[in-house]
């Protein structure tokens, strides 16, 4: 589980799950980010994964979003 913390105020916290392929290999993912609403976090995660996996949003499949 990562957690990404806001820069300041208060922010609901969402958890965030999905999958990705590495190399041809599917690795499930849990995140959990604050965020102002479920579509910045989706955001957030895109980004995140994306910059630390060198993956494209296509090989990034979000299944839930939820706050928690």
């Amino acid at each position: 589980v990562i957690r990404v913390k806001p820069l300041f105020g208060y922010m609901p916290e969402y958890e965030v799950n999905g999958s990705f392929e590495p190399g041809g290999e599917t690795r499930d993912f849990t995140q959990v980010i604050e965020a102002e609403n479920a579509d910045v976090a989706r955001e957030h995660t895109y980004a995140e994964l994306g910059s630390k996996h060198r993956l494209k949003r296509t090989q990034i499949e979000i299944h839930e979003v939820n706050e928690t």
